[in-house]
């Protein structure tokens, strides 16, 4: 009978016939050896075409559609589809994976490509946005990623003369990419008119960025750089799919079947066309081509390869043949030789050698094929077609038999009866057709019931019977040859069938999945001789079974390598081996087949996957019942309906009603955690070290606990916020690893003598870690998640980053283990599997276990390496120890009854532990048992801490060292077990189940527990800190209370009982069992003052306490139910006295009154009632007087007393339980998050303040004060945990106790008053500012864009001529003679000289001395400057596209001179160049959002942080020069100003923003904050608020700047001391210098005697001295500091950069510019090199262009929008924002005359050129003329009518008499001057010669508009005197240059960058030398030289 493991025989794979030509290519290479390479289906295929014989690569899942060759020729990628397709690197030699690459692309891989020296891959991916990643393909990382293309990206290379620099191609475009930093930027190629833009197959390089592309057309286009040069025209008659470089030239394949060969200077030298060759055929496609010396390979469309040898090039070799794209079905094999036949929807039928593996024949047929057989004695095939019909063949010489059509839909099915008569024929039109072969192959009968179409079909082995499959899964029987069908069961069981092909019946039920649709199995084939058999499905594996196999999911063994669909599978005659045809792969798989017993080498290239493959658990499993511990935790959830990652969002969904009431004040004082009793062994396992030092490391709950075993003392890991789940330690036992649950669960590596974190690893897994190990060197990290792939990574744990990611198993991996030996290797175990493991780049290949017959599959549950790096042995569920070498299972030997839960390595053996609870120690080689512990009481050393539960617990964890062996239990005890034997327990908790109930001894310090675990509890509190008893008990209890004497508990229990126990002895007084459901709450009254005075006995008072009778115990019981009722019992008589009804839902807590009378009750539907006892009537009281109560305990959680202890989110979470301080001071509680509370007593109000601890993973469910309020004691939920916590009273004020408390950025009100300049800076918007949005609001059709009006005279006599015939305009021109050093005239070229501006009002710290201080580096507008001090000169970087905000300088000697600058924009980059070359070094990009605000370098300098603009206000931390980055995270909720790293440090860094200062830790890839704290007695004197600025001292001090003008010092993350008023106003800037470590701020001050805006400071911060600017202006503002040799360099907020001297304190200007405000007015001089500027800063200035200097500025109090120089330069007229218009002696800028007509502002304004008449333009849509003759009264004689909109520019005509306009609207229009009025005559406005022409409309310069002006306007142009040259200035920050006129639309360029958004002006200098441009946001002048 079908046996229940799988086959013992095997496959393996021996050929493959075809290659994948189609929608593919190039993807045939020659490897060094000479081997081919390529693939087919999912394989690789290495080809050795001197021996005939294959190797295999099966490392994909799917399709293969992407090859590339290494440089070296040995290593190959390839890259597959699918929905999660990786890239697999691999050495064709041995077909191991050497890396896997993932993550990095969605649908598939399209291309791929290495670089020259093979360090980085190249792809693209299928994607929509075609994405293309560069992979460091050895680490499988991705070093930058972008969007391709919108379209197809057909090839991809890199240019092996340029190490940075890729192309890529596809259609309808190429690109040109520099990868620098992790950025690749493109530039598209221009295809301008040297060729017409098409789709682009395929390229190739030529030095000196020259690249060929092959096209569609058949053309090869030629480029250099990005620009088409030349085309080779007609090069093929066909697109060119394939270009192939090598040293002798290129070789190109095409669709037209030629190949040629072209010399290094593309000329050709030969030309082989296939097409004519032997084997050549019409429509022959070359799809990949290689040539190496002296052949040539080529690959085609229709999966052949062939070979061509140069010397015979008319001769090619064919090397490989295959079926063409269609799919594949027909399979037949031949009865009596080693041939079979294939035949597919290519038309074509093959006869195919096994033994050659070659074709040997071929013959097309009229249809497509579907089917084929051989008759019984090979002689005739029978081929079926698709369209219904079939036709034999003679199998000699493929000549035609016959034809028949009887059906019209295809013949899926022909078989040749065994005796050689009949041939059935089976169809898709449900029937089958039986013919006679004898006569003719007449039709001799039908079978006709089936109802679906015909699938299989088999005969008997007397012919006489046929079984057929059909669609619809009907398994018939029919008689032969009339075709009658059989029902009879008696007759159909007594045939005997000749083969078996069917997929329904008794026989293979087992080939079905347990849940399967029924087509997804397509073929089978039985072997009756091997009892297997063999079936191809639709997910491409082959799988071979028991034949018979009877139930459904039987045990097999899987192939993979087809890629689809296997459509046929067939034994050969002689069963030796096995056909498998693919059906859209095409492909035909040859696999040798290996009977049981014949041990092949089954070599990794198989194809064989697994045995026991995880898909095939059968319900006859053989493997054994699991065991209960090992069921229930495999059925442990470790999902939660809210993590802590939630805590922000909840907190930021929840839009608070802002009742501006002020909020409670946290508590003074606050707790420690001293001591956690609990150890987690429930679930984990191997989780127990000693240290280096001999401290013992484990963990419970959210805690990683260090335990001193000498002084009974515990230290703490407290970072962890939920359940840390597995802990392993570093080789070196000083580091442990620990893992957690949640969302994104975090594995933190710590030191175990520091408590600190090392790293922080998050982003690999999700819901939880449940293992991790350190590799062998403690360099990696492996971990396991619980994810449903039980996904393993591998992790550089000290970086941070992930190098390494599978899916591990489908069922929960136990544990992980590395191998010792070799970091690469490793093994995991879990539910029924052990896995090998090896990592292979990004990615790890696997190998299962091979038991043999050796051992059974078993659930795995430890796993320990031996002593050589094979050995490995495990333990199994069955209390086995299984051992291994390599993957084989060697041995196995019997150590405990029960699993083996823990093993532990030793140098010379190994020490085991099971569920047992032996512990037993062996050999190095596991032969013998040298000792066996028992854990049990009588084993217990005298005075051993605590109180074993029971005999025999479950061992889940074991080490040794230091003498001893170390146990934790599953019963969650941490015994040390001495090598003779006796034990000691050092640490116990809880088990397993929530604990709820606590209690503590009114008089003693001790307290109880109850829990689910059914165990009663009593601890020491006392530094004893141990159990001191324990009881089980029948059921578990959610609650306990000590009675007022302490000498009686009472214990609730879940079923409705409860009991009162002795509180030594814990044996039972008295029990009840009243309610069903559980009791939630127990209380004794309090001890009444005692009526008899006999008995008067007066205990100590505790605080706060009335005086209490210790013997008397309590009057009444009060015990709560989840039934809704609270009981009363009398305690003395034991009876029920009343019961307190009322309540609607179960009861929370109860709390007695003072006296015994009054209860206290809160429910579960939020109610808060009370009752008096003992009758429990029903009272109702106001909350006022429940204040006035004396309460003997508060432990309830409403009412308005506690109001404030509810969170924010309390709908999400409940707050568990409240604990009032005896002496009514501080509220503690535990909440659902796991936070432990303090608030001050009462909270009232909403969202009172709070200190919070962390320590409890999830529900923290109960918390109890100790009575004399010496330590709080919390117990969790599930984490089982008791946590007991030291209290600081107010008079014992230890240091340390601090609490992280929540922060109270919810206040309303700003600490510190307000500032105009901060509050500006706080809400500065970016977004707006970058580019293309109009700066001025136009409306209208843009000049481009509107429709051409005819003018008068074409309307008029003349025939219409084009415009091109009209004359050109008139300009005035330089007289000749004046310049003729240029063509005519012509300006060539712009060169940046000069910037005018710093960027001071809005960025801080952007300003640094290099090169020793003669130069200085800042920026302005996009530009980066370098400013010579002694020359002036200046030198620029302009590689930003906006906006620079930030900048900073590498401090690091090795990194001299290196700056990084950040900017605004959507996806702003920070570059980082060379100040002296301006070279970019690397660019980072990808992460921030909206802008980068603050950059800055790390101590070594090879650290960037970041910060950016974006709604998180994210931080990173960059690795700059590969561009990685390391870690990143959220920053703050407000804008953060400044964000630097220590002086001296690459992990420590400080941010400051609004109201915010924190303390950063870079580990590994994690960032850690710490909230600055202002301790308790700093409160009075400092509230937090917002920081600006960042200074550091020596010993961790941290100096932060305030706007309140103090200075906050720090250390650590506390606040010591206050530097009161540094400054008056905001401290906006701080500088440490390295050399001396003294401090420079910078800040806002009004100019007085002693103080100053820049002061220098002692390293403390103690002394310091003031430095005046000397600006005259009422408030200085400085925003930048920076100090150099006895200098001090000052940036102010208006734009200034000065020096100040240290020695002399003088002050002098370095760089001027205009402050913020927009930036319009410009005029040149008309004779001078000088040239005047007007700004909204309200000032005007002229500027000395040769000097470089300003020469003078006024101030006119508003802003100004307008500026003109007069004819003869001695006058200025100034245009105002307000409608006024102001005339000034150009000389000493002395008001001359003043006037104001309009209400908006002047937006230009112009002297006629004889100077007679003023034109004014406004925004009220007026031009007005003044009469300049007149003096100053300036008499208003005219104006213009009629102007549609806003006027922008004016020009006058050079007589004077007319005047041109621009308007809002896009309209040029003329009017007469001085009258007014319009001129339209065309004629006669074409006949003016214009003075100037700044117009931006008109025909003369419609080609300055560009294409993409939508949002964006050319704001302003300006013709040079030449009249040749045109500049303009637009709203995307362009300066360009056209020549003039400009009358064809889009017009040719050169452009300029710099400014940032917008140009608002331009104007060339007197004889055309300079041209002058104005920024309009960043207000900066630009000085262009022109050539």
């Amino acid at each position: 009978m079908s046996d229940k493991t799988a086959p013992g025989s095997q496959l393996r794979l021996e050929w493959v016939y075809g290659y994948r030509g189609h929608q593919c290519r190039n993807n045939l290479y020659y490897t060094a050896t000479k081997e081919v390479v390529y693939f087919v289906a999912g394989v690789g295929v290495v080809f050795n075409t001197r021996e005939h014989s294959q190797r295999f690569f099966l490392g994909h899942s799917d399709d293969i559609i992407s090859l590339a060759l290494h440089p070296e020729k040995v290593l190959v990628a390839t890259g597959q589809v699918g929905k999660d397709p990786y890239i697999c690197v691999w050495d064709t030699y041995s077909t191991q994976t050497i890396s896997i690459l993932k993550d990095g692309h969605t649908h598939g891989v399209a291309a791929l490509a290495f670089d020259k020296e093979g360090n980085r891959l190249a792809s693209v991916g299928l994607d929509g946005a075609n994405t293309i990643n560069v992979w460091d393909w050895k680490k499988g990382k991705i070093i930058s990623t972008t969007k391709g293309h919108t379209d197809r990206i057909f090839d991809i290379q890199w240019d092996p003369y340029n190490k940075n620099r890729l192309v890529s191609c596809g259609v309808k475009h190429i690109k040109f990419w520099t990868l620098c930093g992790n950025a690749l930027t493109a530039k598209k190629g221009i295809f301008g008119k040297v060729g017409e833009i098409q789709t682009i197959l395929c390229l190739a390089f030529a030095p000196d960025e020259v690249t060929f592309t092959g096209v569609l057309n058949g053309d090869v286009y030629m480029w250099k750089g990005n620009n088409l040069t030349r085309v080779i025209q007609n090069a093929h008659n066909a697109g060119i799919f394939t270009l192939y470089a090598c040293d002798e030239g290129y070789a190109s394949g095409s669709r037209d079947g030629c190949i040629k060969l072209w010399d290094t200077d593309f000329k050709t030298i030969a030309k082989i066309d296939l097409t004519e060759s032997e084997h050549g055929y019409k429509g022959m496609s070359i799809r990949a081509v290689c040539w190496g010396g002296d052949r040539i390979l080529a690959g085609t469309q229709d999966s052949e390869i062939y070979e061509i040898a140069l010397r015979e090039r008319d001769k090619p070799k064919l090397l490989m043949q295959g079926h063409a794209e269609g799919e594949l079905w027909g399979l037949g094999v031949h009865p009596k030789q080693p041939l079979f036949v294939t035949g597919s929807d290519d038309h074509s039928v093959r006869l195919w050698s096994m033994s050659d593996n070659t074709l040997l024949a071929r013959c097309n047929m009229d249809q497509a094929v579907r089917s084929l057989a051989f008759s019984a004695d090979g002689g005739h095939l029978a081929v079926g077609m698709k369209d219904g019909g079939f036709t034999v063949l003679k199998t000699r010489d493929f000549s035609e038999v016959i034809h028949v059509k009887e059906r019209k839909e295809a013949v899926h099915e022909i078989r040749y009866s065994p005796d050689g008569n009949y041939l059935a024929v089976g169809s898709n039109d449900n029937f089958v057709d039986v013919y006679a072969v004898g006569q003719h192959y007449k039709k001799v009968g039908q079978c006709g019931k089936s109802s679906s179409f015909i699938t299989h079909m088999d005969w008997s082995e007397d012919s006489k019977y046929l079984q057929t499959n059909d669609g619809a899964g009907e398994r018939l029987f029919y008689r032969m040859p009339a075709g009658k069908q059989v029902t009879n069961r008696e007759e159909i069981q007594s045939i005997h069938w000749a083969s078996w092909t069917c997929v329904i019946g008794p026989e293979v039920n087992g080939i079905w999945p347990k849940y399967s649709d029924v087509n997804d199995i397509n073929a089978t084939d039985a072997s009756f001789g091997h009892d297997v058999v063999v079936t191809g499905d639709d997910f491409g594996l082959v799988k071979m079974m028991r034949f018979p196999c009877l139930k459904k999911g039987a045990k097999f063994r899987k192939y993979t390598g087809h890629s689809a669909h296997v459509t046929n599978v067939r034994f050969a005659h002689d069963n030796s081996r096995v056909v498998t045809v693919g059906g859209g792969d095409h492909s035909i798989f040859q696999w040798r087949f290996i009977p049981e017993g014949m041990d092949g080498d089954i070599g990794a290239n198989s194809g064989y996957a697994d045995s026991n493959s995880e898909e095939s658990d059968s319900d006859l499993s053989d493997v054994d019942e699991l065991d209960t511990d090992i069921e229930q935790e495999n059925q442990i959830s470790y999902d939660r309906a809210v993590y802590k990652e939630d805590l922000p969002q909840l907190k930021k969904n929840i839009k608070r009603d802002k009742t501006g009431q002020k909020r409670n004040k946290a508590p003074g004082e606050g707790i420690k955690l001293e001591f956690v009793h609990g150890y987690r062994g429930y679930d984990c396992r191997n989780n127990l070290f000693y240290t280096q030092t001999g401290e013992v490391v484990y963990h419970v709950a959210a805690v990683g606990i260090v335990y001193n075993r000498d002084n009974h003392s515990q230290k703490f890991y407290l970072e962890h916020t939920d359940d840390v789940l597995c802990l392993c330690i570093h080789p070196l036992k000083d580091f442990v690893a620990t893992g957690q649950v949640g969302r994104d669960p975090a594995i933190h590596v710590w030191d175990t003598e520091t408590m600190k974190p090392l790293s922080v690893l998050r982003g690999g897994h999700q819901r939880g870690i449940c293992a991790v190990d350190f590799s062998g060197d403690g360099k990696k990290l492996a971990s396991v998640g619980l994810d449903d792939n039980h996904s393993i990574v591998m992790w550089d744990w000290k970086k941070g980053e992930r190098l390494a990611t599978t899916r591990g198993h489908k069922d929960k991996i136990f544990v992980l283990k590395c191998n010792p030996h070799n970091t690469d290797h490793l093994v995991t175990v879990g539910i029924r599997h052990i896995k090998f493991w090896t990592q292979a780049g990004g990615g790890f290949t696997s190998k299962r276990g091979t038991f043999g017959n050796i051992g059974k599959l078993d659930t795995m549950m430890c796993v320990a390496y031996g002593k050589t790096e094979d050995s490995v042995f495990s333990g199994g569920a069955n209390g086995m120890v299984y051992m291994w070498q390599g993957t084989n299972l060697l041995k196995t030997v019997k150590a405990h009854d029960g699993p083996v839960f823990a093993m532990h390595a030793l140098d010379k053996g190994f020490v085991t532990g099971g569920k047992d609870g032996v512990v037993g120690l062996w050999d190095d080689q596991f032969e013998r048992c040298l000792k066996t512990y028992a854990i049990k009481r009588g084993a217990l050393a005298p005075g051993s801490r605590g109180v074993l539960l029971e005999d025999c617990p479950s061992i889940r964890a074991i080490t040794l060292g230091h003498g001893h062996i170390l146990v934790g239990t599953k019963n969650g005890e941490i015994l040390e077990v001495d090598k003779s034997g006796p034990m000691n327990i050092i640490v116990q908790g809880h088990m397993e189940n929530e604990v709820w109930g606590l209690a503590c001894h009114p008089h003693k310090d001790h307290c109880v527990t109850i829990s689910d675990d059914k165990t009663l509890r009593v601890w020491d509190l006392s530094p004893e800190h141990r159990m001191l008893n324990v009881r089980r008990l029948r059921k578990g209890g959610r609650c306990c209370c000590y009675s007022p004497d302490g000498k009686a508990i009472a214990v609730g229990l879940s079923d409705g009982s409860f009991l009162v126990v002795n509180a030594d002895t814990l044996e039972d007084m008295v029990t009840f069992h009243h309610r069903k459901e559980n009791i939630s709450d127990i209380r004794f009254s309090p001890a009444a003052a005692s009526p008899e005075p006999a008995d008067l006995h007066i205990h100590g008072r505790a605080p706060g306490c009335k005086e209490t009778n210790a013997k008397n115990p309590g009057k009444y019981l009060a015990v709560a139910s989840h039934d809704n009722f609270v009981d009363i019992y009398n305690v003395l008589s034991s009876k029920r006295v009343g019961i307190c009804k009322g309540a609607s839902s179960y009861i929370t807590h109860i709390d007695w009154d003072r006296k015994g009378k009054l209860l206290q009750v809160n429910t579960g539907a939020k109610e808060q009632l009370f009752f008096e006892a003992p009758r429990g009537k029903r009272q109702t009281i106001r909350s006022t007087d429940v204040e006035q109560i004396d309460w003997c305990s508060w432990t309830c959680v409403l009412g308005h007393t506690c109001e404030g202890i509810w969170p924010v989110h309390s709908d999400v979470t409940d707050v568990n339980s409240a604990c009032l301080s005896h002496d009514k001071r501080v509220l503690a509680t535990g909440d659902d998050f796991g936070f432990v509370k303090l608030f001050e007593y009462p909270a009232k109000g909403q969202y009172a303040k709070f200190k919070k601890y962390i320590g409890h993973s999830a529900h923290v469910t109960n918390v109890r004060w100790s009575h004399d309020d010496r330590m709080l004691v919390s117990v969790g939920g599930a984490d089982t945990a008791v946590l007991v916590w030291a209290h600081n009273t107010p008079g014992s004020r230890q240091n340390g106790l601090k609490g992280e408390s929540e922060d109270s950025e919810t206040d309303s009100e700003e600490e510190g008053g307000y500032d105009s300049d901060v509050q500006r800076e706080k809400d500065i918007d970016y977004t707006t500012k970058t580019y293309a949005v109009n700066i001025r609001e136009t409306s209208g059709t843009k000049p481009h864009l509107q429709q051409k009006q005819p003018t008068g005279e074409e309307r008029g006599s003349r025939p219409t001529v084009s415009r091109g015939g009209t004359p050109t305009p008139r300009v005035q021109k330089l007289e000749k003679g004046e310049t003729n050093k240029r063509r005519k005239g012509v300006v060539e070229d712009l060169v940046l000289t000069t910037i005018h501006g710093y960027r001071g009002f809005d960025t801080r710290n952007n300003l640094h001395y290099i090169n020793d201080g003669a130069d200085i580096v800042y920026h302005a507008a996009g530009a980066g400057i370098i400013h010579n001090l002694a020359t002036g000169n200046q030198s620029f970087y302009l590689e930003h596209t906006d906006d620079i905000i930030c900048l900073t300088i590498n401090q690091h000697p090795k990194f001299k001179s290196i700056i990084a600058t950040g900017q605004i924009g959507q996806v702003p980059s920070v570059n980082i160049w060379d100040s002296n070359t301006k070279e970019t070094l690397s660019i980072i990009r990808g992460f921030h959002a909206k802008g980068v605000c603050y950059v800055n370098f790390s101590a070594t300098g090879k650290l960037l942080l970041t910060a950016g603009l974006d709604d998180e206000h994210s931080i990173a931390v960059w690795r700059w020069q590969e561009g990685t980055k390391i870690a990143s995270q959220g920053g703050h909720s407000g804008r953060i100003f400044v964000a630097e790293f220590r002086p001296d440090s690459d992990s420590h860094f400080v941010t400051v923003g609004v109201k915010h200062v924190k303390f950063w830790t870079l580990a590994g890839s994690t960032l850690m904050g710490k909230k600055g704290v202002i301790g308790p007695n700093m409160a009075g004197e400092a509230r937090m608020q917002t920081m600006l600025s960042v200074a550091f001292g020596a010993n961790n001090l941290t100096f932060t700047g305030a706007m309140s003008g103090d200075v906050y010092v720090w250390r650590e993350n506390s606040l010591v001391r206050l530097v009161a008023k540094a400054h008056n106003g905001p401290v906006f800037t701080m500088y440490t210098t390295l050399r001396d470590g003294l401090i420079v701020t910078g800040g806002k001050e009004k100019p007085s005697k002693e103080g100053g805006p820049v002061k220098l400071w002692d390293q403390e911060m103690k002394r310091c001295r003031a430095f005046q600017l000397e600006t005259n202006l009422p408030v200085d503002v400085v925003r930048s500091v920076c100090r150099g040799k006895g200098k001090i360099l000052v940036g102010t907020k208006e734009s200034e950069i000065m020096e100040v001297g240290e020695k002399n304190a003088a002050a002098h200007t370095v760089v001027h510019g205009h402050c913020e405000g927009e930036l319009w007015g410009l005029a040149a001089h008309p004779s001078r090199q000088f040239f005047a500027s007007a700004s909204d800063d309200c000032t005007v200035r002229i500027w000395d262009i040769d000097n470089k200097s300003m020469l003078n500025k006024v101030n006119l109090g508003t802003p100004s929008r307008s500026v003109a120089y007069s004819p003869d330069g001695e006058m200025l007229a100034v245009g105002m924002k307000n409608g006024e218009f102001i005339l000034l002696t150009a000389a000493s800028l002395k008001i001359w005359g003043k006037k104001r007509d309009r209400r908006l502002a002047v937006q230009d304004i112009r002297f006629s050129p004889d100077g007679k008449f003023l034109a004014v333009g406004s925004d009220d849509n007026c031009v007005d003329f003044y009469d300049m003759t007149q003096g100053p009264s300036l008499t208003r004689v005219g104006y213009c009518k009629g102007i549609p909109s806003f006027v922008i520019q004016m020009d006058y005509s050079l007589d004077g008499k007319f005047i041109q306009v621009a308007t809002g609207c896009y309209h040029r229009l003329v009017f007469d001057v001085p009258t007014g009025n319009p001129v339209t005559d065309a004629n006669a406005i074409n006949k003016i010669t214009w003075s100037s022409w700044t117009l931006v409309t008109g025909d003369e310069v419609i080609g300055i508009w560009p294409r993409n002006a939508e949002k964006a306007d050319v704001n302003s142009c300006h013709v040079a005197h030449s009249g040749l040259s045109m500049g303009t200035g637009d709203d995307f920050g362009m300066v360009k240059l056209f020549e003039f006129p400009s009358t064809e639309k889009y017009a040719k360029h050169k452009r300029y960058v710099g400014h940032s958004a917008h140009v608002t002006n331009v104007r060339f200098t007197s004889e055309d030398k300079y041209l002058i441009s104005a920024g309009g946001d960043d207000c900066c002048l630009f000085v262009w030289k022109c050539l």
